[in-house]
């Protein structure tokens, strides 16, 4: 396989930190030690620190919309990266995320001529209804969002899930499935580190302890697992929860847990972002419960598998595929009741859980070097099938922009705009009703002086009056 130089583009990377981004520096980090050379081009972030990595980070404008969508969205023209990539004879380009990264990416393509892939990650349709309100701009977005990505020549997905979920948005193209890998080293942390990361917590030996880890969503089915905690514990069976991670919900699972009688029982941990302390957890766990359809590939449930734990999931969710149940890790439906019931009837069997945990570290476990590995096998034929002309010519994004990308930045920063216009306008309404208010007030103040000033008048008069009856009645007296 020769030395490739490939530039990898995502609207997230540190300080911003997601699954996504994590994804892009292990694909930087394992390019860089065996396949090549690796350039990530990202925007800009206030206070980004990137002299820590081990490959270049080119940053380019951006427009602040952490407010929206958590993250910089970049200003899709940038002459100095085109010209720096040029300078870099790059030959091929990678972007993760099919939004503005995609379009900057698509306006370098001709610049350094090399062919350009998409992986899609993740089901954006869910995020874009969170971030955007009105069906109209929803649709507008999620039609650029196709349109970027049907201008690519080769779309991976990471998973059966997500390629399913693309399609569902209107994209017609050809796609392949090219697995993410994990992080975590294959094998079970040393019990001392177990100990350590664990010992503020009341964990039993001999009690069932179950984990979650991820965001604090309630999309992610964490009402169903208390929902199942609270069923377990009317039945009279003990067992220890730990969530680990942080979230826009957070404060809600909380309440709710403490709503139905699981303090005690239910820990929160907050986010842990140190690596080995999060293997420790995986490796004190039972079980990981993992009742998610939102996610398209699940890497906590490799992750857990990587340290020999088995996970409790949804049947033909895209976290399960490759998952047989009972085999490798066990499948239920999408409720509460039938999670109690899994947990109920695996708790009792100790034995068979440890043989699924083990089953699951050999049969899932993906390693980032394996996944990276197989994703550049690919990029050589990429490059081949480019350079021997067999994909097809696309439209040059500037061809395109008001109908694309231009489309959905627009409605980003239109939606921004309209909720800043809403605040001036809130304000300045307060302000006229102060205005309105003040206005009152000096007009109050100003009969107030006027009253006044006849009270003076008429005291005057009165008192005029009195004198002049005393002075004729002193006549008469």
């Amino acid at each position: 396989m020769e030395k490739r130089t490939v530039c990898l583009f995502n609207d997230s990377f540190p300080p911003v930190i997601d699954g996504v981004a994590n994804a892009v520096i292990n694909y930087a980090e394992n390019i860089e030690k065996k396949y090549g050379h690796a350039i990530v081009a990202t925007p800009d972030v206030p206070g980004a620190d990137d002299s820590g990595f081990a490959f270049p980070v080119l940053r380019y404008p951006s427009i602040d919309t952490r407010r929206l969508v958590g993250y910089m969205a970049g200003y899709p023209f940038s002459p100095e990266i085109a010209g720096r990539l040029s300078a870099e004879r790059v030959e091929l380009l990678h972007t993760h995320c099919p939004v503005s990264s995609c379009f900057l990416a698509r306006s370098l393509r001709d610049v350094v001529d090399a062919p350009l892939v998409l992986t899609y990650h993740t089901k954006y349709d869910i995020d874009i209804a969170k971030a955007i309100r009105g069906k109209a701009l929803q649709a507008g977005a999620i039609r650029a969002l196709v349109q970027n990505v049907s201008a690519c020549d080769e779309v991976w997905v990471v998973s059966r899930g997500a390629g399913e979920n693309l399609r569902s948005l209107g994209y017609e193209g050809d796609y392949i499935v090219m697995e993410n890998g994990v992080d975590l080293p294959r094998g079970s942390a040393e019990s001392n580190a177990v100990l350590a990361a664990t010992k503020d917590y009341d964990l039993p030996r001999g009690v069932p302890m179950f984990l979650f880890v991820g965001r604090l969503m309630w999309y992610k089915g964490i009402r169903i697992i208390l929902d199942a905690l609270r069923k377990l514990q009317e039945a009279g069976t003990d067992f220890r929860m730990v969530f680990i991670g942080d979230g826009a919900d957070g404060a809600e699972v909380r309440q709710y847990a403490d709503e139905l009688g699981l303090r005690g029982r239910c820990f929160f941990t907050g986010s842990i972002t140190e690596r080995e302390k999060l293997r420790a957890w995986y490796t004190r766990a039972d079980l990981f419960l993992f009742p998610s359809t939102f996610d398209t590939n699940g890497l906590v449930v490799r992750e857990a598998a990587a340290c020999g734990t088995a996970t409790v999931m949804i049947r033909n969710s895209c976290a399960s595929e490759g998952v047989t149940d009972g085999e490798n890790g066990f499948l239920i439906e999408e409720n509460a009741a039938c999670l109690a019931a899994a947990l109920q009837r695996q708790c009792a069997v100790p034995e068979t859980i440890k043989q699924v945990g083990s089953n699951a570290q050999q049969q899932l476990y993906i390693s980032w070097e394996t996944a990276v590995s197989r994703a550049c096998e690919r990029y050589e034929i990429v490059i081949d099938n480019y350079r021997s002309g067999r994909y097809k010519k696309h439209n040059k994004p500037f061809d395109g922009f008001l109908k694309s990308q231009g489309e959905l930045m627009e409605v980003l920063a239109g939606v921004d705009r309209i909720h800043d216009e809403a605040i001036a306008e809130i304000r300045r309404e307060h302000l006229r009703q102060v205005g309105d208010l003040e206005e009152r007030n000096a007009e109050m103040r100003r009969h107030i002086r006027k009253l006044e000033g006849d009270m003076h008048q008429v005291r005057e008069e009165f008192k005029k009056t009195c004198e002049a009856f005393w002075q004729n009645t002193d006549r008469y007296l």
